[in-house]
């Protein structure tokens, strides 16, 4: 049986390229059109690139912690730990001519979600003018933008964290850039319209403005970027109660206009990145200082990013916070070393023993970080990194627990495979 089957495969090919010989003899047009079907549809395929990176992290917390996998602490007395996917991406890019359009999912043991939708448009006169619009990374700052696989630290700034959650939002925005072969290509200037609301769907018809005007010059060894921004938007107020700071108190004011009235969103950030090589190796200080009002809520300072308008009642604030981050990679080796500081100052008015007066509760407690770590690109693929983080809470005897720090250092250990 074996035998006559290896037989019957043989005569087969023989017959196919028998055929497909006299063919190509008495159609050479018709193979032509077919290499030209074949040569455009790879000219397709080429303009699709996916790319894509995933994180294995195993975190370890003291017992008042808040870690980024797994659930919260089990036992409340004792220090815990937990591993899971921190972020799973994979995106798809389609470019062809002056457009592009970009999705980007994020696949861990949580589920599936969207991080990125949206097109690009780039002129196609002098090369200088882009649109883009959908939902993508919101310009303000630096540390925004820049991505969770190249980023030193595990995580961004508290500060970010809370004022822009999700990194992301949904709007248009346009972007100006002189070509490279301009004296003027160093200017960059960002600035669009955006619901507000992060990834989530949009529930109020205000637009928030956000831009961000940056320059970047490099001198032989040296490199220098700094840029600015700015956020004007606001958010709706669920009920006619609206706090106020007058001094070192939240004062009501509960007048019945107040509901679905807006309070003002604003926000002002400097950004500045310097770098050096030298004979030991690269060395990068990146900085940011932020400051503004943040409308929020009485157990929380974090931005809108729900489906639903609130229903409770708003507390206005003025805020203050940025980082400081050093990176040296090591000359001659894949290792890298990087210690940053970051604080979040969500009430300026009060402080210490102010907080837990005058209506004030931990959420109006300061917070900073001291962070420390190695990182190790063990290939252009795979990159290992180690990092402690130095939690610390502003101390107030006015509010039970917060007499003293909270027990919050985390661990943290990942393994990034990019693709």
């Amino acid at each position: 049986m074996k035998k006559t089957f290896t037989i019957f495969m043989a005569s087969a090919c023989t017959a196919i390229a028998a055929a497909a010989q006299e063919a190509t003899i008495a159609n050479p047009q018709e193979m032509e059109k077919q290499i030209e079907t074949l040569e455009s549809e790879v000219s397709k395929l080429q303009r699709l690139k996916v790319s894509g990176y995933i994180q294995g992290q195993y975190q370890w917390g003291e017992e008042d912690a808040s870690l980024k996998v797994g659930t919260a602490n089990e036992n409340s007395e004792k220090s815990f730990n937990r591993i899971g996917i921190r972020r799973g991406r994979i995106k798809f890019t389609y470019e062809h001519g002056i457009a592009s359009a970009v999705f980007q999912l994020d696949i861990t043991e949580k589920g599936v979600g969207f991080k990125d939708a949206y097109l690009n448009i780039k002129d196609p006169w002098i090369s200088s003018i882009a649109l883009k619009a959908g939902i993508f990374d919101r310009p303000f700052g630096y540390e925004i933008s820049y991505s969770s696989s190249r980023r030193e630290s595990p995580e961004r700034s508290a500060i970010f964290q809370t004022l822009f959650p999700d990194e992301r939002d949904l709007g248009a925005m346009l972007v100006l850039q002189a070509p490279k072969s301009s004296p003027w290509s160093i200017l960059k200037l960002e600035g669009g319209l955006f619901s507000g609301n992060g990834i989530k769907q949009e529930t109020d018809s205000r637009k928030d403005f956000i831009g961000h005007l940056s320059a970047y010059k490099t001198f032989g060894r040296f490199s220098i970027g700094a840029g600015t921004s700015s956020h004007n938007g606001s958010v709706y107020q669920g009920t006619e109660q609206v706090y106020e700071m007058n001094g070192k108190e939240f004062v009501l004011n509960d007048n019945e206009s107040n509901k679905g009235r807006f309070a003002k969103r604003e926000y002002v950030g400097f950004d500045l990145q310097l770098a050096l090589e030298s004979g030991i190796g690269t060395t990068r200080l990146n900085g940011e200082y932020l400051f503004g009002q943040q409308p929020g809520k009485e157990n929380s300072t974090k931005s809108p990013n729900d489906s639903k308008l609130p229903a409770t009642p708003t507390y206005i604030r003025n805020f203050n916070g940025g980082y400081a981050m050093l990176v040296h990679d090591i000359a001659k080796t894949p290792v890298s070393v990087v210690v940053k500081y970051d604080w979040y100052d969500p009430n300026t008015k009060v402080s210490k023993n102010e907080v837990g007066t005058g209506g004030t509760t931990e959420t109006d407690l300061s917070q900073n970080t001291w962070g420390a770590g190695a990182i190790w690109n063990i290939d252009k693929a795979l990159r290992l990194t180690a990092y402690y983080e130095f939690n610390k809470n502003e101390e107030t005897t006015q509010l039970a627990g917060f007499d003293k720090d909270i027990k919050n250092n985390v661990f943290t250990l990942r393994l990034q495979y990019k693709f």
